[in-house]
């Protein structure tokens, strides 16, 4: 046994020369050229392209530089100078290639052709469009509609967003998973109902005008480093950001600027966070608890002097539900909240006291909220603490999740949505002369749950690295090859790519900077941001290869092949006019998407409203709705001896599944992905020694052997009880049954396992 009390650490800010080190590192890997490089300073502009990676809001006042570090790197992992060409499959048949880590695999650079899988040799061979086109609508219109799955990336346009679900839906099916079911759904389900909007309520103009930023689980370093700027300008106008989190990420505790040349120069750094308090994992529900109980008590202390903390006024005006949980919040013991949330009451004090002071307080909160089996009671507790002040509906205040991918908000909003009643079916019905179907349809753990029963005949996916992401990898992966028919819409190779069913296609579709050379015009398209903001996007750049297509045009030939004609539905006509399709969105969407097209390029985007912004709750009882949380864990499962709870994480060098190195540097790991994070003193707890090889096994009480081996254990600085390790690594360590039980969202951030020496 050995103790090593020193755990890894990264002593400098975010931001920074590390920063411009890490995009110099990417451009220099991907053999990246001046013009790509050029093509960076137009990024998240107007007249420019949206970035691929994160959802964070596009300014109108932008800076010279509006791309963060990792924007850049997804951008040139794009614009690599790499090609996966034929070539490159006839040299290494899919077998081989299974053998490649995530990283080597899209190494391989964009791809070049549409390939075929030929069962008999096990290689990819190129196809053309039209065989492949012809094949797959042949074997779609043989099936039974209600036994495909249609699979969307966050990354797809608006644009082809809305003809996607449009396709899905005159096939005859509503099973359209997408990635929001693996990290917001909880969002969409929770909020929905609190405050009848599945969105947050905040605009960026209200960061200027908060006196408290509250941060729950969410990585601002690494997953959205352009919001680094909103929260420096708005700590140094005397805001206060109170961040809890279990893991302390560099890009909430201080920052280099590094539009900022004095301070690049000097090394001034900002800090950021007050007060920063590393919550137990799933301890959120306690801590929130515990800060409306603290709130609760100022506001008994304050009507002494004929004061009041609470915004009672806007609770009877406004709210349903709060007689209840003032109760709940009046009998709850301190000891059981410090129990949980590993926290002192003082530490929750001390928080809960710059809540009470600030006039203006804007919630944000990701993944960390939202990946827990009692998810929705996170959100919904979090919601308490910000109506019981009136902090939902003014400027300066309310919710914000920060969302990951860079369309994943807006997809829904276009009508990637598994349920009928999020979509206006009759007027889809009335403008395209159809019956939509109206059974709810699969969201992403219901498609894997019918894959691994063996009744779904095909897998059709726009983007993505689905069998990567999702639960239950080993399950999955032996049950994928049963279906008769799988096609993967992609830019570059990756691990999901390498399990075909029966019949299996690989489309190269264009990157968003690029060029759709259908028209020989510049690709123009649109997202909507996590802020709820639209924004335009051209794609100028000469494609990878000539060989490639837009998605839309993908889509469209797609459903061409697949479905009857239909004189209403102009597939050939929008895959060479997106501007027609946003003409089909406004006309259904006509509130949030008026003058679609005369507005795409306002600067920073047009905001597409948000009834709950203006205190109009579209809720069942037309008020917001406090809701009592029954438990205080959102974690699922009880403690018990040997049990630890896994955080899974993203490193610096990553965006979702996407690995572009083995750099994490925000957290001091380098040049490795396969390590275990544990406190010192559970180190010395489980008798372990630093640097050994360990695995972890699931310790769900289902039966079912899940393990990872050959994981390094390194010092961190984590609560005790819980352990950490990298996503999509871990991934087969947490059960398809593992999920937030309102939404279905995996629950990956407190996944029961246990450790075993060896490997």
């Amino acid at each position: 046994m050995a103790k090593d009390d020193a755990t890894v650490t990264y002593d400098g800010p975010a931001g920074g020369w590390g920063s411009l080190r890490g995009i110099a590192r990417i451009a220099g890997d991907e053999g990246i050229s001046a013009g790509a490089i050029a093509t960076l300073l137009e990024q998240n502009k107007p007249g420019g392209f949206a970035c691929v990676s994160c959802a964070w809001t596009k300014p109108a006042d932008h800076h010279p530089v509006e791309f963060c570090e990792n924007g850049a790197k997804a951008t040139l992992w794009e614009l690599t100078s790499r090609t996966a060409t034929p070539d490159v499959f006839a040299r290494h048949s899919v077998s081989e290639l299974k053998t490649f880590s995530d990283y080597d695999l899209e190494q391989l650079g964009r791809l070049t052709h549409p390939m075929r899988y030929d069962r008999a040799s096990d290689h990819y061979v190129p196809c053309s469009w039209d065989e492949a086109f012809a094949e797959i609508g042949r074997e779609l219109k043989a099936m039974d509609p209600k036994k495909t799955v249609f699979y969307t990336s966050g990354r797809a346009s608006l644009e082809t967003s809305y003809c996607w679900a449009l396709f899905a839906r005159a096939y005859g099916h509503n099973n359209l998973p997408d990635s929001s079911n693996m990290c917001h759904e909880t969002t969409s389900v929770t909020l929905k109902q609190v405050i009848g909007s599945p969105v947050g309520t905040v605009v960026l103009d209200d960061f200027k005008h908060c006196d408290a930023i509250f941060f729950f689980g969410q990585n601002t370093g690494s997953n959205s480093p352009r919001f680094l700027h909103v929260l420096q300008a708005a700590v140094r106008r005397g805001c206060r950001i109170v961040t809890f989190n279990p893991v302390r990420e560099r890009g909430l505790e201080k920052m280099i600027n590094p539009q900022e040349p004095t301070a690049m120069v000097t090394g001034s750094e900002t800090a950021l966070s007050c007060q920063y308090h590393q919550v137990r994992p799933g301890g959120d529900i306690a801590v929130l608890l515990g800060l409306c109980k603290h709130v609760l008590a100022a506001d008994d202390a304050a009507q002494a002097d004929h004061r009041q903390v609470i915004d009672r006024a806007f609770i009877a005006e406004h709210t349903v539900g709060f007689e209840d949980f003032e109760a709940r919040l009046r009998a709850l013991d301190w000891a059981e909240i410090e129990e949980v949330s590993g926290l002192t009451r003082a530490a929750i004090e001390a928080a809960g006291s710059v809540y009470v002071e600030a006039e203006n307080t804007i919630g944000i909160y990701g993944m960390g909220l939202t990946q827990h089996v009692h998810g929705f009671e996170n959100i919904s507790t979090y919601t308490n603490l910000l109506l019981m002040k009136g902090n939902i509906g003014r400027q300066g205040a309310g919710i914000s999740p920060v969302r990951g991918h860079s369309n994943v908000q807006g997809q829904r909003t276009v009508g990637i949505a598994e349920k009928p009643e999020l979509v206006p079916l009759d007027r889809l019905a009335e403008m395209f002369d159809f019956s939509p179907p109206r059974e709810k349809g699969m969201n992403t753990v219901e498609a894997c749950e019918a894959i691994l029963k063996g009744e779904v005949t095909a897998f059709v996916a726009l983007g993505g690295n689905f069998l990567r992401a999702i639960p239950e990898q080993k399950a999955m992966e032996e049950a994928w090859p049963r279906q008769r028919l799988t096609v993967q819409i992609a830019t570059k190779l990756n691990r999901g790519h390498l399990f075909n069913g029966e019949i299996a296609y690989l489309l190269p579709c264009l990157g968003r900077s690029e060029m759709d050379p259908l028209t020989g015009h510049p690709q123009v398209v649109s997202m909507e941001d996590s802020l709820s903001c639209v924004h335009g996007s051209v794609g100028k750049r000469t494609p990878a290869s000539e060989h490639l297509k837009s998605e839309i045009e993908i889509v469209s030939r797609l459903a061409e092949a697949t479905l009857p004609q239909n004189p209403k539905m102009l597939w050939g006509h929008w895959a060479r006019d997106t501007a027609s399709v946003r003409d089909l969105i406004e006309k259904t969407y006509p509130e949030e998407f008026r003058d679609f097209n005369t507005r795409i390029f306002t600067p920073g985007g047009f905001y597409r409203g948000n009834s709950a912004r203006e205190r109009q709750w579209k809720t069942e009882s037309g008020k917001a709705e406090f809701i009592t949380p029954e438990m205080l864990s959102a974690t699922g499962f009880q403690p018990a001896p040997g049990r630890m709870s896994l955080v899974t994480l993203r490193s610096n060098d990553q965006f979702n599944t996407t690995v572009y190195g083995y750099s994490d540097r925000l957290r001091g790991i380098e040049g490795k992905r396969d390590v275990l994070l544990i406190s010192p003193a559970e180190i010395e707890r489980h008798g372990l020694t630093v640097g050994e090889r360990v695995t972890l096994v699931s310790d769900a009480e289902d039966g079912v052997d899940r393990r990872v081996g050959g994981l390094e254990v390194m010092p961190f600085d984590l609560p005790d009880g819980c352990v950490g390790g990298y996503y999509p690594e871990l991934n087969p360590l947490v059960p398809l049954a593992h999920h937030d039980r309102a939404s279905k969202t995996p629950a990956y951030k407190s996944v029961p396992v246990r450790i075993e020496r060896g490997s």
